[in-house]
């Protein structure tokens, strides 16, 4: 007997210390999983504003590309190959540079706001090619706004789609 009273206070002391080490390990476990969901809430936050901030840029862009925009954009004075030839560069360096805009984007949008990009380039070079004749470059920006009028607003159709993605995402 004189063994085990020697003991008793190690016993004591282990039967006191393990709820406590149970609670403490709990406490941590409990810590650390809080902490990883709030940086996980932190991550999709990042990201929501991320895709947001891309869909504003996209929508700003579309908005640039409208004829009503383009020709407002470079001296009278130049001729319509000049007015053509600085119109499409201009749409090209603004689409390589939110072309990075793409990740956060659905396909479908992506796909929309290249054909509507590609569809002002085409209807630019259709108008020139169907005036034929020299003209002046305020008659062929006239004809070219009468051509996109004359279609569908592919532009319009494109930053609704936008408008409805943004609605699903925030």
């Amino acid at each position: 007997m004189a063994s085990f009273s020697g003991y008793l206070p190690y016993a004591f002391a282990l039967i006191i210390a393990i709820p406590f080490l149970v609670l403490l390990r709990q406490f941590v476990h409990s810590y650390i999983t809080l902490k990883n969901q709030e940086i996980k809430l932190l991550t999709v936050k990042s990201n929501s504003e991320n895709k947001a901030h891309s869909y504003e840029r996209m929508t700003l862009f579309l908005d640039r590309i409208k004829p009503s925009n383009l020709i407002q954009r470079f001296d009278r004075g130049l001729a319509v190959h000049e007015f053509i030839f600085l119109t499409e560069k201009s749409i090209s360096e603004e689409f390589e540079y939110n072309s990075s805009q793409q990740l956060y984007l659905t396909k479908h949008s992506w796909k929309n706001i290249v054909d509507s990009k590609n569809a002002i380039i085409d209807l630019l070079h259709t108008t020139y090619n169907g005036l034929k004749g020299e003209v002046e470059l305020d008659e062929f920006k006239t004809i070219f706004i009468m051509n996109y009028m004359e279609s569908d607003d592919y532009i319009t159709i494109t930053i609704e789609d936008l408008r409805k993605e943004i609605l699903i995402i925030t």
